[in-house]
């Protein structure tokens, strides 16, 4: 299952201000009919993403090269993307986005969502050179400086990453800019910080309620992984109130449900995340609550679930998805091919999500003093992630440095986690 990127609800969020760019930039319609595209997109902005697709696939049919319409379901796209993980989604809205610039390579919101696309496509480098340069050429735009940050986020270029939030937050304070300030904080070690912010984005919400039931769902892993397991159950809960069918809320909840021993429940919620997308982490999850529970088939029906995955994967040939890499190296399973995800990850990949990753990979696969110092680039910031930490006593343990792993087990307790570290809970996918 292939990884969402931070900038996906930056789609949905920005939309209808792009559609009214647009059509404030170009001279022929009237004065009416730009006044009408905008009132329709902010009408449609409320809808269901099904019905905007059907909507805006009704209106390109009369009129094939309407621009405003073209970004409307570009934006309806990507926002599927989010809610399904299907990945046809996004080749639908890269085919616009290419006839778009085919006609007008120099189309400001096409480029916008180029670069959007580019980053589903781990293409970092590129997209954060792209918006440099269109930053040149409008340096006001708020959607432009946070495709900077997210680009510079994966690339582990945490300074640029925040100085370009913060100038997004100065052009547009909002859910979006709240919420992509709150995962910088989170990451760079500031997790009380973090967690007022995303509340900021669940205050300031939006139009789209999957895009707040989102940041609730952020908000409940914050919480969760600073030890504060019943407001984290509040928060996903909150989310699911919103967007009944947002699987990583749910999957929120069956992480709270496993942490305090209800493993019926936690069962019972991990499946109905998986019913909804089915991302390998919920496939490791399951597989341990069922081992744990005393169901042998359920478990290896799991297993036979993550090795399709896999087969697929290399079928395809995948070139990077650490959070099967860490999967498999949790259960000790094909560590040849986590290892070479992760050598395919690090290349594009700069982050300490993915230097985390490795060490651990490199330290099931017993090179233990590769591990030992890439642990080191996973803790630079000292992000409270429970698993860092876990990974790091496990690591230094095993290299014999007593007082490192004692320090490493220190700061663990400090965060107060509840964190089941029999399972694998990732930063899969990210902020609107």
């Amino acid at each position: 299952m292939k990884f969402l990127t931070l900038s996906l609800a930056l789609a949905s969020v920005t939309a209808t201000l792009l559609i009214a760019q647009q059509t404030a930039a170009t001279p022929k319609p009237t004065p009416s009919g730009t006044i009408a595209t905008r009132a329709l997109a902010q009408q449609l902005a409320h809808e269901a993403t099904d019905d905007r697709i059907r909507a805006y696939g009704r209106l390109l049919k009369a009129a094939p090269d309407n621009v405003a319409n073209q970004l409307g379901l570009i934006a309806a796209y990507l926002q599927k993307l989010r809610e399904s993980a299907d990945f046809g989604y996004l080749d639908r809205a890269a085919k616009l986005v290419d006839r778009m610039l085919e006609k007008d390579s120099g189309n400001f919101a096409a480029l916008r969502y180029q670069n959007e696309i580019d980053l589903q496509r781990h293409d970092f480098r590129t997209v954060a050179e792209r918006s440099k340069t269109m930053i040149k050429d409008n340096p006001s735009d708020a959607g432009n400086w946070a495709n900077l940050g997210d680009a510079s986020m994966e690339l582990g270029d945490y300074d640029r990453a925040g100085q370009a939030y913060v100038k997004m937050f100065s052009l547009q304070p909002g859910l979006g800019s709240y919420n992509r300030l709150a995962y910088w904080r989170f990451v760079t070690g500031d997790g009380q910080t973090a967690v007022q912010l995303m509340q900021n984005a669940v205050a300031a919400g939006d139009a789209v309620p999957e895009n707040t039931a989102w940041c609730l769902a952020e908000l409940g892993d914050m919480y969760f992984k600073l030890g504060r397991v019943p407001d984290a159950a509040d928060a996903y809960n909150a989310a699911l109130a919103l967007f009944p069918r947002l699987h990583r809320a749910w999957a929120g909840l069956g992480k709270t449900e496993g942490a305090t021993g209800k493993k019926e429940a936690a069962i019972r919620n991990y499946e109905r995340a998986q019913s909804i997308v089915p991302l390998v982490e919920y496939a490791g999850a399951l597989e341990d609550l069922y081992t744990a529970s005393g169901l042998p088939r359920k478990a290896s029906e799991q297993r036979d679930l993550v090795a399709t995955i896999e087969t697929l994967g290399k079928v395809t040939n995948e070139k990077t998805n650490r959070n099967l890499a860490l999967l498999l190296a949790d259960h000790n399973r094909d560590l040849d091919f986590a290892l070479k995800l992760m050598n395919a990850e690090v290349p594009v990949r700069g982050d300490v999500y993915t230097w985390d990753a490795l060490s651990w990979v490199l330290f099931k696969s017993g090179r233990l003093q590769e591990a030992q110092e890439v642990s080191v680039k996973a803790l630079k910031l000292r992000t409270p992630e429970p698993l860092f930490y876990y990974h790091a006593s496990k690591i230094a343990n095993a290299a014999g440095h007593e007082e490192a792993s004692r320090e490493y087990s220190q700061r663990l307790m400090s965060l107060n986690s509840k964190f089941d570290f029999g399972k694998t809970d990732r930063k899969s996918t990210t902020v609107p």
